[in-house]
Formats: structure tokens, C-alpha cells, sequence
């Protein structure tokens, strides 16, 4: 990657930032199977820094993937006040990559439903998904990529966590409730900071959101203060928790509906799920530096 006005060294650091973001999201493709041959990926651009890297992410691994896929840049100008209309098209118009801008006044609709004051991210986000589960249907696109990333997936863990006493994050790859759509999240294995770092590097027209991003009180702006001071505090905390969600044992929680635990009886055979006396070594070590 050549940024302007970069020192040798800095040009360096530059590189491995962008080798390490294509191989995360490489990573998370294949684990996830998030895209096949002959898909028509539906980018979904916001002109926030994570949708921006994403879309470049992607055309840099389109363009040497042993694949062929399709990539098409979505926006959806929600009509808000001050909002840039010129910037996208340019932007994408400059890339040479199709792309498709979608005028709806979602802003208006959020503006009147909801008291001042009250979190708006709720209704905006619905209107956001019926709309791009149209477009996804009218442009012909079987995969529909969004920019969420590994901290917006433990953040909403958190969220569902304390405030709604569930174990639930955002999904890497999932069907909508209709069974029509495939959305996924290329991002998924992806730090923020990484991406901050990259738009800088990229220097990336951001484009600012007046809507969620000015609300003071969000709860997901709680999540990420406790996660930064965890950081802080107790580094590889957080790691270890974002690890703890790809190796979950229903078993040795209290969900009835993932474990028949009314139907356990001693069988005399070894079962894989089963109690053991202790965990193994590894475990105790990986999780002393932590506590």
C-alpha cells in the first residue's frame, strides 16, 4: 500500500496494516464460507472508515482470489441534514466499481417516531435492513456484506449480556428471517483500531453520522469504554473473551434448549461433553495473565 508523504519505516508499518486486514478478512471468508464462486457481493457503503475498508478489502482479494465474484457498492442516502450527496458517487465513480445510491428519507421517519432524547439506533436500523433487503433482491446481489467488526461484535455481546440477559453477538454470517437473503461480516476477525489506522493511511472521504453517532448516552458507547478500560487494565482480556465465542460448550451452561440435560443417564461410555475431574493445563496458563 503507497500512502503519501510516508517515511521508509512508516511505509513498512503501512504494508503490514494492509496485509493483515486482507489476511483477517481471508480468514474469516473461508472459515465462514461467507463468499463462493460466481456470488454478487452487495457492499454496503455508509462513508463511515469500516465500510470504506471494507470495500477495499474486498476489490484487493477479488483481484487475486482464485475465485470469481462480483462486487457492487450500495449507499443509502437516509436524507440527513448536511449530508454529502457528492462524495460517494465521486469516490466510487473514481474506483470504476458499479455502485448504486438509494434515496430514502429514513432520517425524517426516525426523527418523528422517536422522542428526543431516546436511543434511535433500534428503528434506524430496521428501516436500514428492509431497504437493503430490497435492493439486495432487485440487484440481483446472493450475498449482502456489511461492515461490523470485532468490536462491534463484542460490544453487542455485552449489550445483549447486561441489558438483555442474553448470550447472543453478532453473527459472522446469517439468513434473514425470511430465508431469502445471506448476510455477511468479512470484518469479523478485524480490531477497530486497525481500521481507524487504515483510513487514515487511506485517507478515506469519511462522512460523519449525525444520527447514532452524536447520542452521548448510547449503551454501545458504554460497552466500548469498558472494553477500552479493559484493555487498559488487563491486556488479552478482551482477546480472550472474543476467543471464548468461538468455543462454546452447551453442556457446561444452563440452556435447556441447546443441552438435554432432563435426559443425561450414565451410559458406562466416554462422552466427548462429558464432566471432566480438571481442565486441561494449557487452559490454567492461557487465562493466569489475565487474572
Amino acid at each position: 500500500m503507497n500512502a503519501p508523504d510516508l517515511k521508509p519505516k512508516e511505509q513498512y508499518e503501512a504494508n503490514k496494516l494492509a496485509k493483515r486486514l486482507r489476511r483477517l478478512v481471508g480468514q474469516a471468508i473461508g472459515d465462514f464460507q461467507m463468499i463462493g464462486p460466481g456470488d454478487r457481493v452487495m457492499v454496503c457503503l455508509s462513508g463511515g472508515k469500516d465500510s470504506y475498508a471494507l470495500l477495499d478489502v474486498l476489490m484487493s482479494l477479488r483481484a487475486h482470489a482464485p475465485i470469481d465474484f462480483e462486487l457492487i457498492a450500495v449507499n443509502l442516502d437516509q436524507r440527513h441534514p448536511g449530508f454529502p450527496e457528492h462524495v460517494l458517487p465521486e469516490y466510487l465513480r473514481a474506483l470504476g466499481i458499479p455502485f448504486h445510491i438509494e434515496v430514502q428519507d429514513t432520517y425524517s421517519v426516525v426523527k418523528r417516531v422517536i422522542p428526543e432524547g431516546k436511543t434511535m439506533c433500534g428503528l434506524c436500523s430496521r428501516l436500514r435492513r428492509g431497504v437493503l433487503y430490497r435492493l439486495a433482491g432487485e440487484l440481483g446481489a446472493t450475498k449482502i456484506a456489511l461492515g461490523h467488526h470485532r468490536d462491534d461484535i463484542l460490544e453487542t455481546f455485552f449489550l445483549n449480556l447486561f441489558f438483555a440477559s442474553k448470550l447472543k453477538a453478532m453473527p459472522p454470517k446469517l439468513v434473514s428471517d425470511d430465508g431469502r437473503h445471506i448476510v455477511i461480516r468479512p470484518l469479523a476477525y478485524v480490531h477497530e483500531r486497525d481500521l481507524a489506522e487504515y483510513a487514515e493511511l487511506k485517507q478515506f472521504p469519511i462522512i460523519p453520522c449525525d444520527l447514532c453517532g452524536s447520542q452521548a448516552t448510547l449503551q454501545r458507547k458504554q460497552m466500548k469504554e469498558l472494553m477500552r478500560d479493559w484493555e487498559k487494565r488487563f491486556p488479552g482480556r478482551v482477546d480472550s473473551i472474543f476467543r471464548a465465542m468461538q468455543d462454546v460448550r452447551p453442556s457446561h451452561l444452563m440452556d435447556r434448549g441447546l443441552f438435554d440435560f432432563a435426559g443425561i443417564a450414565p451410559t458406562g461410555e466416554p462422552r466427548a461433553d462429558g464432566d471432566k475431574a480438571f481442565d486441561p493445563e494449557e487452559y490454567l496458563q492461557r487465562i493466569a495473565p489475565s487474572e
